[in-house]
């Protein structure tokens, strides 16, 4: 048996703004810090949990989660990798507005359906992305807007080559990531049909264990809090 934990990183200062942040780079705030020292905690207590991995995206908010679960559990010293695979959904030109003010503006039913649904892509942004840290992926490739699904269509093969290929092994895994790209794994990883995939939500820093069998199979899943 071998066991993945994905953790959602703690609360953001966007988040605790009730602001669209997708791939704007956001800070942990405050609480966000706590919860992330409290998962690392919850993450201790994993029986037989040794990760040889840590895997996070290119935004500060899951960076710094990853790390501060890592001084809590010695695992400092393990290879992590940052990839834009696991940014945050790109939420196009919602990113900045504050949520409430997007209903007003939008519509109650048309940003449900935007955040919630799995095929609805958001404005598209109509700037560009002005950013060192995509400097060396190709411009053609990078998202001005995404829907869940294409979120999970760029995510895809970097769990397959790079995570699902260590846990064959027998190798537990770590990812940090944010509650659009996790939902979008998870999905796959529960087969969630189109119409249920609405009602999941991934809460800040509460990890989620799934021990799976030789064959990748979730034997057995638990959410802690």
């Amino acid at each position: 048996m071998v066991k993945l934990v994905l953790v959602r990183h703690g609360e953001s200062i966007a988040n605790a703004k009730n602001i669209f942040t997708g791939w704007n780079d956001i800070s942990l705030s405050k609480r966000g810090i706590d919860e992330a020292k409290v998962a690392g905690e919850l993450i201790k207590d994993i029986p037989d949990f040794t990760p040889t991995h840590i895997h996070t995206s290119l935004l500060s908010r899951a960076i710094m989660t990853a790390n501060i679960i890592s001084e809590v559990n010695d695992f400092l010293y393990l290879p992590i990798t940052k990839t834009w695979r696991l940014n945050e959904r790109h939420y196009g030109a919602l990113r900045g507005i504050n949520k409430d003010k997007a209903r007003e503006i939008f519509g109650v039913e048309q940003i449900k359906n935007w955040r919630r649904g799995f095929d609805e892509v958001p404005p598209l942004a109509q700037d560009s992305l002005n950013d060192r840290r995509y400097n060396m992926i190709d411009p053609h490739i990078l998202p001005k807007a995404e829907s869940l699904h294409q979120t999970q269509k760029r995510l895809m093969p970097y769990y397959h080559e790079q995570v699902a290929s260590q846990l064959i092994q027998g190798k537990d895994q770590l990812i940090v990531a944010h509650g659009s790209s996790l939902r979008a794994l998870i999905k796959k990883l529960e087969s969630i049909d189109n119409h249920d995939i609405v009602n999941l939500e991934v809460p800040n820093a509460e990890p989620i264990v799934y021990t799976m069998n030789d064959e990748l199979k979730i034997i057995d899943k638990k959410i802690l809090s």
